[in-house]
């Protein structure tokens, strides 16, 4: 997997930010996470992504796996 310098789990209007990205899917002790982690640049920084409602924020409150997101 690639490094990052920075992980950020957010709204999906971040997207819009990164340039050069790749998608990673990832497991956890806890179960998948809301979704693939997003790896790109932001400002020539290294950053992961991981939307926290899920592409298409499609995942409620209630329904987030946040251990597995953390």
């Amino acid at each position: 997997m690639a490094n990052a310098e920075i992980g950020v789990i957010g709204g999906s209007g971040f997207y819009s930010f990164l340039e050069d990205v790749t998608e990673v899917q990832v497991d956890t002790p806890y179960g998948p996470p809301s979704d693939s982690l997003f790896l790109g640049e932001l400002a020539g920084r290294r950053v992961a992504f991981l939307p926290r409602h899920g592409r298409g924020h499609h995942l409620p409150p209630h329904r987030i796996n946040y251990r597995a997101n953390l």
